[in-house]
């Protein structure tokens, strides 16, 4: 048992979240490209109205990588579904358009 939770905590990360990384950015769009050895995904910000969207993060990942993620991603919807209901696809429905907001009222000036 002891060896057990000693190889649990060689096995463990010790993660770093900076003060300010922790602030996290919005961003409403994904650009995904890739080539036979990583993924590259863009995080980007649009605001309603102007032309120009600028890309908060990029993250390039290794296709085993992007693998995992998409399984945890899986995961994550299936337990968010369970707790607060079905993610729909307005857009595929009503056509493509970028949301002024999300689940939400709409704001007026």
């Amino acid at each position: 048992m002891a060896k057990q939770q000693q190889q649990e905590e060689e096995n463990q990360i010790n993660v770093e979240l900076t003060e300010e990384m922790a602030e996290g950015e919005y961003v409403n769009l994904a650009m995904i490209a890739h080539s036979q050895s990583e993924f590259v995904i863009d995080f980007i910000k649009m605001v309603p109205g102007l032309p120009k969207a600028k890309v908060k993060s990029r993250v390039i990942l290794t296709p085993d990588h992007v693998y995992r993620l998409m399984q945890a991603l899986k995961e994550n919807i299936q337990r968010y579904e369970e707790a607060y209901g079905a993610i729909t696809d307005e857009q595929s429905q009503i056509g493509f358009q970028f949301p002024m907001n999300y689940r939400g009222p709409i704001g007026e000036a």
